[in-house]
């Protein structure tokens, strides 16, 4: 008997471990705990007035984070504004990242939601913007490899991520005075 009441007891208390181990794994795959990490490490205020929290926080995460977003268009304009050179910056065919930040329409880089989709999915370019790739309609660095198989989620959190930061002035192919 003892030994029944043991196997059971080691079984129950296998059981019960699996389960507690499982409760971090469901928090993190349905973005609560990246949305957390995403508010932490935002580098500016952000606007979350009519805005998903969770897509804001998970978008943060991917573009401060892990998908790097900042690293090319982060530079002298500020966060996310666009305007770092891909090459020597005195040749007009150099590409130059885009700003990001919204507009005053609240659309980040101008743009719409399918717009910002078919850039990051297709490198669809709106703007049309030097250098001449000879297909006016394709941007030379966006897609990102990387990112052009991203799901439809993380493509909306990056959205409502860069909808709630602050607009920037300047930037390649952005009008005077964008934010007012």
């Amino acid at each position: 008997m003892n030994r029944r009441i043991t196997t059971y007891l080691l079984l129950s208390a296998a059981c019960l471990i699996a389960i507690v181990m499982q409760i971090p794994a469901q928090q993190e795959s349905n973005g609560e705990s990246e949305a957390q990490r995403g508010f932490e490490i935002a580098p500016v205020p952000l606007d979350l007035a009519g805005k998903n929290r969770s897509l804001v926080g998970l978008g943060s995460y991917y573009v401060n984070g892990v998908s790097d977003c900042v690293g090319c268009h982060s530079g002298a304009t500020g966060h996310l504004g666009g305007g770092v050179p891909f090459g020597d910056p005195s040749d007009p065919n150099t590409p130059v990242s885009r700003n990001l930040t919204p507009d005053s329409t609240g659309k980040p880089a101008g743009l719409t939601f399918a717009q910002f989709k078919a850039v990051l999915r297709r490198g669809i370019d709106f703007k049309e913007l030097p250098p001449d790739t000879g297909d006016p309609d394709l941007l030379v660095v966006m897609p990102w490899e990387a990112y052009r198989h991203g799901t439809d989620r993380w493509v909306e959190a990056l959205y409502e991520y860069l909808k709630s930061i602050p607009c920037t002035e300047g930037g390649p192919g952005v009008p005077a005075n964008r934010c007012l």
